[in-house]
């Protein structure tokens, strides 16, 4: 996608030739895939996942960038392709995927990775049953949809192997331009990355991901609202697809049937249009709240603080938002700060482009108790926790530094370019995505991997090929 930051161009290129690496491992992943490259790992709030299931990783001891990275498995952008997302059986913001409709082509290739399913439950009333669909008609009989579910933990077990895989065979056979992995995890749905790029650790969290153009049926009703990026981008920018991740609801989910409805594309959209004081009180109450959150992890994630941020910029009059007094980005975060409270407290956040979806349904009150004090701590002087955040970024930034010393520039002990470190000079691949994007602002820009020559990939930019 097009949608990348200066930040995420100079992460993309190892990204991507890993992928290359995994298509060329197992032939599954589409040969031209639009992966989407959001600044900042998982633990970050870039997406909405279960925050037990997302490993600890600190910024300065263990990496020093990171980034998630969206790996389509299936990408259904085809609107002549029929597909129904079940939501029969789950809580609002999930749903169950037959592909039972899909082409034989596809059946085939992802047999691994489905379930039937025999004797589906029949007590929930029909008129509770909705359809969610990426622009196209309703099925008539429920039966129909009936066996071929996409499982998402047969998916993420699958990725995880391949990328295993991959990883393994580039240790035997180091490629240049390729940084070797110096770790590999599993982190829930998550394949959890650390490479070593020049003096640089960079960190990568892979999530295989089910892609769709158009905008599903349950979230209609967002549209016909009133928001604040109106006017500044249009809707088709704003709609422009969703994804299905593979994680299943808190409250007794089924994580072998159950994805999770998400709007990352529409996202970097809209935190263009958020004006700048609000950005600036929003990066501020990050940088407090995840270290309030990080350990005990109690089922609240900085992805909640992103819904308020819309929500805020929704409510809030622009004039106030973009006032350019000099404490209205500290009003703005104590706003912030108070919102996530009235919400712990509550127990209810409204997902932003499915209010019926309550985001905080699952937290205990001893939960919810908990983090409310470690809450009311931070507000009763905000100033204070803001200068640890940024005292704690640069004692990771001096951490840095020091080993970068340590080995004399080159990255960590028994790591030489001849395993494959890419050197700025190298680095062509992130050259030229800077250029593309820099020229074509906005566009959608696909990615082809060639599996035997991952060196040499090829980019569309809507209907031009590079």
């Amino acid at each position: 996608m097009a949608h990348l930051s200066a930040a995420g161009l100079s992460g993309i290129n190892p990204a991507i030739r890993q992928q290359g690496l995994v298509q060329k491992v197992d032939q599954r992943l589409p040969v031209a895939n639009e992966y989407l490259l959001l600044s900042g790992g998982a633990r970050e709030g870039v997406l909405d996942l279960n925050p037990e299931d997302l490993g600890n990783y600190a910024k300065g001891a263990d990496f020093d960038l990171d980034f998630t990275l969206l790996v389509p498995a299936l990408k259904l952008h085809d609107r002549n392709q029929p597909v129904t997302l079940d939501m029969r059986h789950s809580p609002p913001c999930h749903s169950w995927l037959s592909l039972r409709l899909c082409d034989s082509n596809v059946l085939s290739r992802w047999n691994i990775c489905c379930q039937e399913e025999n004797g589906l439950p029949t007590e929930e009333e029909e008129e509770e049953a909705e359809m969610g669909k990426g622009s196209i008609p309703s099925l008539g009989s429920p039966q129909s949809l009936d066996g071929c579910y996409f499982s998402p933990s047969l998916v993420t077990d699958w990725f995880w192997g391949v990328v295993s895989e991959a990883v393994e065979e580039l240790r035997r056979s180091p490629q240049r331009g390729i940084p070797t992995p110096e770790r590999l995890e599993r982190n829930g749905p998550l394949t959890t990355i650390i490479l070593q790029a020049g003096s640089s650790r960079v960190l990568y969290d892979l999530l295989p991901v089910v892609s769709f153009r158009g905008w599903p049926a349950v979230a209609q009703g967002w549209l016909t609202a009133n928001h604040f990026w109106d006017g500044k981008i249009t809707e088709e920018e704003a709609i422009s697809g969703f994804y299905l991740l593979p994680c299943c609801s808190p409250l007794g989910g089924r994580p072998d049937r159950e994805w999770r409805l998400a709007f990352s594309r529409s996202e970097v959209q809209l935190k263009k249009c958020i004006p700048f004081p609000m950005a600036q009180a929003f990066q501020a109450a990050k940088a407090v709240l995840a270290r309030i959150l990080a350990r005990p992890r109690t089922g609240l994630s900085l992805y909640h603080l992103r819904t308020l941020l819309f929500w805020a910029c929704d409510r809030l009059p622009a004039a106030y938002l973009s006032c350019s007094d000099a404490d209205t980005p500290g009003r703005l975060l104590l706003g912030l700060l108070d919102d996530l409270a009235h919400c712990i407290l509550g127990k209810n956040c409204p997902n932003y482009f499915l209010p019926q979806c309550n985001m905080l349904e699952h937290l205990t009150d001893s939960q919810a108790l908990l983090v409310a004090r470690k809450l009311a701590h931070v507000r009763s002087d905000p100033s204070e926790h803001l200068r640890a955040a940024l005292d704690q970024a640069q004692q990771a930034g001096q951490l840095k530094k020091e080993l970068a010393t340590s080995t004399n520039g080159h990255g960590s002990p028994g790591h030489h370019p001849a395993n494959g470190i890419i050197s700025p000079s190298d680095d062509k691949l992130a050259q030229r995505l800077q250029q593309l994007v820099t020229e074509n602002p906005g566009k959608s820009i696909s990615v082809f991997l060639n599996p035997d020559d991952v060196t040499r990939p090829h980019f569309r930019i809507d209907d031009k090929f590079y």
